[in-house]
């Protein structure tokens, strides 16, 4: 049998919380309907995905970068970070690993970078999907420890919500400082 990974990573863009990636690998047999890019999808749907996949794949993880870490690194090599602890934490070692995007985190196994693998390999779509509700899950905890900003409603991307917010309040520690528009700005 071979093991085929697909990993994808969410929460690039966003200026608080961390960078998140999952790796899968998939049963041959498997046949999850509705699998899609995790944008794609509904909150509902990409919880009933993420149950589906984690119950039908062969082995899944998933990986955070924190804040502190992409601020020190720089949010590529932070992505990449979580990719490879996403591979190199699964139950199997898989034969080839399919990476969405342009780049591939340094892995030991046999590795490709597919532009928009995420609307064309399920196991991809599986990984992005369950790295959404991941970080999605992890923002609203943020939440619940800094409700002034507003983690729950935006995840943690730059809305104008939590903009006004950053501007009350100053940034908390869950902030990229390194991101635009905290850099710019003497806290």
């Amino acid at each position: 049998m071979n093991f085929l990974a697909g990993v994808d990573e969410v929460g690039r863009g966003s200026i608080a919380g961390p960078v998140t990636a999952a790796a899968v690998i998939l049963r041959n047999t498997s046949t999850i309907n509705g699998l899609n890019d995790s944008k794609a999808l509904s909150s509902h749907k990409r919880q009933e995905l993420d149950s589906l996949i984690k119950e039908e794949s062969i082995s899944w993880n998933i990986a955070f970068i924190s804040a502190t870490k992409i601020d020190q690194i720089n949010i590529l090599q932070a992505s990449l970070l979580a990719m490879k602890r996403a591979v190199e934490g699964l139950d199997f070692e898989p034969d080839k690993v399919l990476v969405d995007g342009l780049y591939k985190p340094d892995l030991s196994n046999p590795s490709e970078a597919i532009v928009k693998g995420d609307t064309k390999h399920e196991s991809i779509m599986a990984a992005s999907i369950i790295a959404k509700v991941a970080r999605d899950k992890h923002m609203i905890n943020l939440h619940k420890k800094y409700p002034h900003y507003g983690f729950v409603h935006h995840k943690g991307y730059p809305t104008k919500f939590h903009l006004n917010a950053l501007e009350l309040y100053g940034p908390c520690k869950e902030h990229r400082k390194s991101f635009r528009p905290l850099r710019d700005k003497i806290y």
